[in-house]
């Protein structure tokens, strides 16, 4: 399978799980906008979706994967499991003990990291912190799910893993569903929520699970034991902790300044919801099959296939990305509009999520190349230098927010975070030209000026027909609304494709080849193929 046979793979099922999340939003904003309660739930649940983001998405996944899949490559299996068997255990006991005391300290922590400016509203405060003690044992399923999930990543069995996380989104769907049904108030609604999403956690480990067995390669428990081998792991995660989870550290900050401006939270999730669309499909696809392939070639010796992996992840991510960034900067009101206004999401709160996802779109491109580049360090197990610019893209998300937020409210949050983000990219380029780690072909940077140039084309296009057609935009007709901004999305999307392959910007061998085997793999699941 090429490599964007594997990213479509992975990025196939993001989207199911992308799209679903987008339905959620929806039900969510109609039952609960964007007053106290969203704010309560979403802030509550950011914050074990920060440790899960740091934990076990970013420095666990960033140190755990090349270990393994080396071990894979030079060692054999049985080495690979004992290795994981030993991690486990240690990690195991970390989180139930970081749990626990999550818990029982959970006000304290409410009070000073998830939303400090809460505490001026008593209820919304006492809402967060009850909403907060419900979910944080999804951390601790989640981080066992992405152990399980690096293991079947370094297996190259990208797909169930990918899929698992649609659970959370059809769980709390399912649990919105029949709240509104009973009516219940969004007190109410918020609870519901906040268990919908702890018994996800535990479905979606056992799709885990029942993965790994079907691989015969479920790891036993042993006690737990600072082997060397889970040393090196912890030392190799010590630095990953602010760069697996920059993005997530970067939202959480806004987070916490952004808890002074009623309704700025909810917002902010409502625009980072959408922005994170193209975001998961494409970024999340890179970051899961990159690394993993990265580590088995260097590990093997072969660095023109590691070479040729980084060229071709740079060539997809930002041939997807840019033309999704300028869609979303150029339109974001009647994207928004047919996303979410309905219900308690008026107008008004249109407006400003529109405001809040046209910043964040701004530094797409650059969360994806951060997972094109940072991999090229982690496969050599160097996390000392992508930590670093980690921390200076924190430190200047944190000068930024605090300057921008008195002048654009929470738009200049969503604006930090893009330009902190632009900021990573520059020194992880800086850093890997100076090591010769990586340089661009030359094939690969004429691609790139055709991208920018194709999508330019393209954003033009989107500019004109809201000037030529601004009523059938505004229309009180829902169905009116649809078929525009969808019609000129997909008018200027196909220019855009066009553009793209004519001039050379996308490889058309590769995406036939792709398309080959998705056609062929179809074909071989139909009842009497």
């Amino acid at each position: 399978m090429s490599l964007i046979a594997k990213f479509a793979s992975v990025g196939g099922a993001t989207a199911a799980s992308r799209f679903l999340g987008f339905v959620r939003e929806a039900m969510i904003g109609a039952a609960l906008g964007a007053g106290p309660v969203a704010d309560a739930f979403y802030a509550a649940f950011a914050f074990p979706n920060l440790f899960r983001r740091l934990f076990a998405e970013g420095a666990f996944n960033s140190a755990f994967v090349p270990l393994f899949a080396r071990k894979v490559e030079q060692s054999g299996l049985e080495s690979a499991k004992r290795f994981a068997e030993e991690v486990m255990a240690v990690l195991i006991l970390a989180l139930g003990v970081l749990t626990v005391l999550a818990i029982i300290f959970m006000p304290g922590l409410v009070a000073t990291v998830v939303a400090p400016k809460f505490a001026d509203t008593p209820d919304k405060f006492n809402q967060t912190v009850e909403l907060t003690r419900i979910m944080f044992p999804y951390l601790m399923a989640m981080s066992l799910m992405a152990m399980l999930s690096g293991i079947m990543n370094s297996f190259r069995k990208y797909f169930l893993a990918a899929l698992a996380p649609v659970l959370l989104n059809v769980t709390m769907i399912a649990v919105l569903w029949v709240a509104m049904r009973r009516g219940l108030s969004q007190d109410e609604v918020g609870v519901w929520l906040a268990w919908g999403v702890t018994v996800s956690g535990l479905l979606q480990l056992g799709v885990l699970i029942y993965a790994v067995l079907k691989e015969k390669f479920l790891p036993g428990f042993r006690a737990p034991k600072l082997t060397p081998e889970v040393k090196r792991l912890l030392v190799l995660m010590g630095p990953a902790l602010l760069t697996g989870g920059v993005v997530q550290i970067n939202l959480m900050i806004g987070r916490i300044i952004a808890s002074g401006q009623d309704g700025a939270i909810a917002l902010l999730n409502y625009a980072d919801r959408i922005n994170q669309l193209p975001l998961g499909i494409i970024g999340i696809a890179i970051g899961v099959v990159l690394l993993p392939e990265l580590a088995r070639a260097l590990g093997a010796g072969r660095t023109d296939e590691a070479a040729h992996l980084q060229n071709r992840s740079l060539e997809f991510g930002l041939g997807i990305t840019v033309p999704a960034a300028i869609a979303l900067i150029v339109m974001p009101v009647p994207i928004v509009n047919i996303l979410y206004e309905r219900g308690a999401f008026t107008a008004e709160t249109t407006a400003m999520t529109a405001s809040a996802l046209a910043a964040f779109a701004a530094g797409l491109p650059a969360y994806v190349l951060i997972k094109v580049f940072q991999p090229a360090f982690f496969a050599r197990e160097d996390m000392k230098r992508p930590l670093y610019f980690s921390v200076a893209g924190v430190v200047a998300n944190i000068a930024l927010s605090f300057a921008l937020f008195p002048s654009l409210g929470h738009v200049g949050i969503a604006l930090a975070t893009a330009i902190s983000a632009w900021l990573q990219v520059a020194l992880l380029i800086i850093a890997l030209a100076a090591k010769s780690m990586f340089r661009p072909s030359a094939v690969t940077l004429r691609r790139l000026v055709m991208v920018a140039v194709s999508g330019t084309i393209m954003g033009g296009l989107l500019v004109g027909a809201q000037m030529a057609l601004p009523g059938w935009f505004a229309s009180p007709s829902t169905l009116v609304r649809v078929a525009t901004t969808l019609g000129s999305i997909a008018v200027a999307g196909l220019a855009y494709l066009a553009l793209a392959l004519l001039t050379g910007a996308l490889d058309r061998n590769e995406l036939k080849g792709a398309l080959r085997r998705r056609r062929g793999q179809a074909e071989a699941s139909t009842p009497g193929a």
